[in-house]
């Protein structure tokens, strides 16, 4: 999908072709369309088509004519049957008169310019126009990386409670969550770098605050990441240390209920052997199976106390 967009007065608007200033928006657009915008602004359609290959690393290039940047933006997707993140790239392509911006589908980051949820945005400041998406892009990931923490909060009060093999799942994909945003967010941290040295890409001093504000706000987010991370380890370690506390008791109650078991086995056992009756205590005795049947519950009591006092029981 094609759109044009430009800013008039602090509003933007739709238009019907290219105009000095304007914003062409490509949406997963078709091969056709990728090279009508190449040929129409004499740009190689390799650099017009990098940021729909999803495995394209964040990285910056500055031709004769213009400029192409690429970053890694979030999105949500479904794996695993469940709702998780992972990164996009997202290409924006520089020129003088124009900025172009390139995406394998839609997005928040540059849907909130079209709802004019920005600030003192204007698609004929191009550098400004830049910082401000990768403003958003930042501001994206803080969200997204406080959702994943509220995530894993939930997961952690259950871990006292009944817990189930989908927590642990869920808990993995979190995981998987952060290490896509902190491998994206690190390379995005290079390439706003390099855009502040590289003497070709012009830069202004009424941007500076901005371009302040986008290092700032990054470099939060990659230690946000960092600590979520640690966190999200503790919080599977604490699980993994219940999981097995929960089955070494188990199996010592089990051993224990095995111990209580086995003297009214050894006893019968005993008694049921085979040999002659004049060796064998109560055989002769009035009411000696009741008397060895309660010889049997008071041994089996006393093995149950004794349990009970080592904590086995």
């Amino acid at each position: 999908m094609l759109d044009i967009y430009r800013t008039d007065d602090a509003v933007i608007h739709e238009a019907d072709a290219y105009e000095p200033g304007c914003w062409i928006k490509l949406t997963a657009p078709t091969t056709d369309e990728c090279e009508q915008v190449a040929g129409d602004f004499g740009m190689d359609i390799a650099d017009v088509r990098a940021a729909l290959d999803e495995e394209e690393s964040s990285r910056i290039s500055v031709e004769d004519d213009y400029t192409l940047i690429l970053v890694d933006i979030p999105t949500a997707e479904e794996r695993n049957d469940r709702h998780t993140y992972t990164t996009i790239p997202l290409g924006i392509l520089l020129r003088d008169d124009v900025i172009i911006t390139v995406c394998s589908e839609e997005t928040s980051v540059l849907r909130s310019f079209i709802d004019h949820r920005v600030r003192e945005f204007s698609t004929k400041k191009q550098m400004r126009f830049t910082y401000q998406i990768l403003y958003n892009t930042s501001m994206v990931y803080q969200s997204l990386l406080r959702t994943i923490d509220r995530q894993r909060t939930e997961i952690e009060e259950k871990v006292s409670g009944d817990m189930e093999d989908a927590d642990l799942i869920d808990l993995h994909e979190l995981e998987s969550n952060l290490v896509y945003f902190a491998t994206s967010l690190r390379a995005n941290n290079l390439v706003i770098d390099r855009m502040t040295r590289y003497s070709k890409i012009k830069q202004y001093d009424d941007d500076e605050e901005i371009l302040e504000d986008v290092i700032v706000e990054t470099k939060q987010a990659i230690e946000m990441t960092s600590i979520y991370r640690d966190i999200i380890n503790g919080t599977r370690e604490l699980m993994s240390t219940v999981i097995n506390n929960r089955l070494n008791n188990a199996m010592k109650y089990l051993a224990a209920i095995t111990i209580v078991l086995s003297v009214p086995t050894i006893i019968g056992g005993l008694w049921g052997m085979n040999v002659d009756a004049r060796w064998m205590p109560f055989s002769h005795t009035p009411y000696g199976f009741g008397i060895l049947c309660v010889i049997t519950l008071v041994s089996s009591i006393i093995t149950l106390i004794v349990l009970h006092k080592r904590q086995m029981l």
